[in-house]
């Protein structure tokens, strides 16, 4: 494969793992337990958040108290809907000694902010077993963000008290949603960009409600419910290689399903049902390069390894905006995305294998799901 590993200056280094977070219980006792374990995290991502916003205020017209009445405007369809989750992050909050406001306007800052900030440049694919070394079904995912979060992220090994165990990645006072639980059923979420938006269950939400799903199925179904606010694309996977794109609006879906054993997606629609009712496609041109450019580097092999994916993840084709982002110092505040994190998931071996910042300088650290 004809990768391009260009070295970038200042880029951070992480010389020790991401930390693990291992929380069992109610959803309100690990929230809780989330919470106390990474205060400092925790409060410093709602901090980050309020200077966010505060930076947008041009565009956005918003301030910080102004978020936190609009995110009350969502929890009551939560609260209908996945009370439990509402009840997590509570927990969260009282953990880390800090209003539950703030961490709900965490939690719903794509609504309150009806998407105007385009920040999250994801990447996400995925081969089943027909395109593997070994027959594994492997999933991977650069998580891109502003990178005053990269300090905040961590691993959580969740065993609810009445839903499946599950591993995530997730940081700050964020819910988990981008990993795999015990029954084989993973999660990779890409943020879209839907012009529909609505009052309604904030998608993060929904996507922590994937990693509680049984069946394919029902995580197909949780993407879904009504009274949604919005919607991402879901990447979602089994055990069994099934592979399924969900892409996701308040009112609309449409679903892409992985029939040649590969799967891609970042953050434009790509079925032409989606398409009409997507935000500002003009903003998204990195995104579509980014699509292409894995695309093109998934399809070059058909005998996939742990190895191949973390090769891709660390690509610099298009760089800043490449598959491994970069923050680039001098260019617009509100345009300095970074990947914060880059993961592998072995989903037969109920493994993840997780990089702390850019892959391209740090490296991997393996994490097993404990049933």
């Amino acid at each position: 494969m004809a990768f391009r590993e260009t070295p970038v200056p200042n880029t951070t280094v992480h010389n020790t793992p991401p930390p693990l977070v291992e929380v069992s219980g109610t959803h309100h006792e690990m929230g809780c337990q989330v919470g106390e374990a990474r205060r400092e995290q925790v409060q410093h991502s709602i901090e980050n958040a309020r200077l966010l916003i505060e930076q947008s205020y041009s565009s956005l017209e918003l301030t910080w108290e102004g978020a936190k009445i609009q995110s009350r405007k969502y929890s009551p369809f939560a609260w209908e809907r996945y009370p439990q989750y509402i009840e997590e992050m509570q927990g969260i909050a009282k953990g880390a000694n800090i209003p539950f406001d703030d961490v709900m306007v965490l939690n719903a800052m794509e609504a309150v902010t009806m998407d105007a900030l385009h920040l999250t440049r994801c990447t996400s694919f995925a081969v089943n077993e027909e395109r593997t070394a070994d027959g594994h079904v492997l999933l991977a995912h650069n998580e891109d963000w502003v990178p005053e979060d990269e300090g905040d992220v961590y691993v959580i090994s969740a065993k609810p008290r009445d839903e499946p165990p599950f591993l995530a990645m997730t940081y700050g006072g964020l819910l988990p949603n981008v990993g795999f639980n015990a029954h084989g059923i993973a999660q990779l979420i890409d943020s879209v960009y839907p012009s529909d938006s609505r009052i309604g269950i904030p998608r993060l939400v929904l996507a922590r409600a994937v990693l509680a799903s049984r069946r394919l199925s029902g995580a197909l179904g949780r993407t879904l419910v009504p009274h949604r606010a919005a919607g991402y694309n879901h990447l979602l996977a089994d055990d069994h290689g099934e592979l399924y794109s969900v892409e996701v609006s308040a009112r609309k879906f449409d679903i892409l399903y992985g029939t040649d054993g590969y799967m891609v997606h970042t953050n434009h629609y790509i079925t032409p049902s989606m398409k009409g009712v997507e935000s500002d496609p003009e903003e998204l041109i990195s995104s579509r390069v980014r699509y292409f450019r894995a695309n093109r580097l998934l399809r070059q092999n058909s005998t996939h390894t742990i190895k191949t994916l973390q090769a891709i993840q660390k690509d610099h084709v298009n760089l800043p905006n490449s598959i491994c982002n970069h923050n680039i110092q001098g260019i617009d505040p509100l345009d300095r995305e970074s990947t914060i994190s880059a993961l592998v998931i072995d989903l037969t071996s109920r493994e993840m294998h997780i990089a702390w910042g850019n892959p391209c300088q740090n490296a991997y650290h393996t994490y097993h799901l404990n049933e």
